[in-house]
């Protein structure tokens, strides 16, 4: 029996090149070799403001994106967070079950306190709890994350280990972090010792996958780079010449001392334009079968067969925690 992988992107914004490289890239091989949960996070969007119809296009987007990059709903488990309630039921479970000390150790809420955000939501405080939720509720053996992500799958072992102690031994499947060594983290071409976000002011910093090729192809000439010439990997001292070869091995399914080989005598304008050719390529081919998809009108029934199939893992999952802790009435047919 193959073991099963969970994981969902928050599509608060457009799709970039970071989530291709970083998730759904990985998506794809991982539907080979487990049995592979895939989901649009559009719950966790809402931790913040979101204008409704720029929301819904995204959550289009997104789906359109996991289909064109090579996701087959014939393998993976496709489908809408919020089309599955239990979801937020077993998150409310798990609140009980986590501790304040706990979420206020979260890296998100507390770089948002330093910074002295206000109107923070309680749907950001307590997201991480649902992200366990997400995890917990199919058994997921594996969740693939960047490595900012991984404190929140840890904080899914924690509540689980907790209640296998408290309520039933099992009653949880202990799920474990997965991390890509090369692309896991994805940064900035504007500021490459941040990491390639959504939430960055202006967009020379990033790439959608849905940027037209030429305007794709002059972010990456407009990179940041260094004075030192030369092409390297060294993250320490070249982040943005590094994060380059990152994005180019990851795009070509390359290792970076292969792609090392084509460009360490290249001076940076000729380098930024080999890295720009694969990008562009790699869009091009994603956007055309993006565009298929969209004109297929195919998005409807693989949301509807895929939360169909979800709901049925979950229902389960949540009845048998629900039974453990007390919240069901033992029913007679007297």
């Amino acid at each position: 029996m193959k073991k099963r992988m969970l994981s969902g992107i928050k599509p608060s914004g457009q799709l970039h090149i970071g989530n291709y490289i970083g998730a759904l890239n990985n998506f794809v091989k991982y539907q080979e070799d487990y049995e592979m949960i895939v989901f649009i996070a559009n719950l966790h969007c809402i931790t913040i403001y979101q204008d409704p119809k720029e929301l819904q296009k995204n959550l289009t987007d997104a789906i359109a994106l996991y289909l064109a990059v090579g996701l087959d709903p014939n393998k993976s488990t496709i489908f809408l967070q919020s089309d599955v309630m239990e979801h937020a039921q077993l998150g409310f479970i798990l609140q009980c079950n986590s501790y304040l000390g706990e979420l206020n150790r979260m890296t998100q809420y507390k770089d948002k306190v330093a910074k002295g955000e206000q109107n923070l939501t309680v749907g950001l405080y307590t997201y991480p709890d649902l992200m366990a939720a997400d995890i917990l509720i199919y058994g997921a053996n594996y969740v693939p994350v960047g490595v900012d992500q991984k404190q929140h799958v840890e904080l899914a072992r924690d509540i689980a280990i907790r209640m296998n102690n408290k309520y039933e031994k099992e009653l949880f499947v202990i799920p474990a972090p997965l991390i890509e060594k090369v692309g896991s983290k994805i940064y900035s071409l504007q500021d490459p010792t941040s990491k390639m976000s959504k939430s960055d002011k202006g967009e020379k910093g990033l790439i959608y996958l849905l940027d037209d090729p030429k305007k794709a192809r002059k972010k990456i000439m407009g990179a940041v780079t260094d004075s030192i010439n030369k092409v390297q990997y060294d993250p320490q001292n070249q982040p943005g010449i590094s994060n380059l070869l990152v994005i180019a091995a990851s795009l070509s399914d390359r290792s970076i001392d292969e792609v090392l080989e084509d460009v360490q005598e290249m001076q940076y304008g000729q380098f930024k334009g080999y890295v720009a050719d694969i990008v562009v390529k790699k869009l091009e081919t994603i956007q055309q079968r993006y565009h298929e998809i969209i004109e297929s009108g195919i998005i409807t029934k693989v949301l509807t067969e895929g939360a169909q199939k979800a709901s049925k893992m979950a229902n389960q999952r949540l009845k048998r925690v629900q039974h453990a802790i007390g919240l069901e009435i033992e029913k007679t047919n007297d």
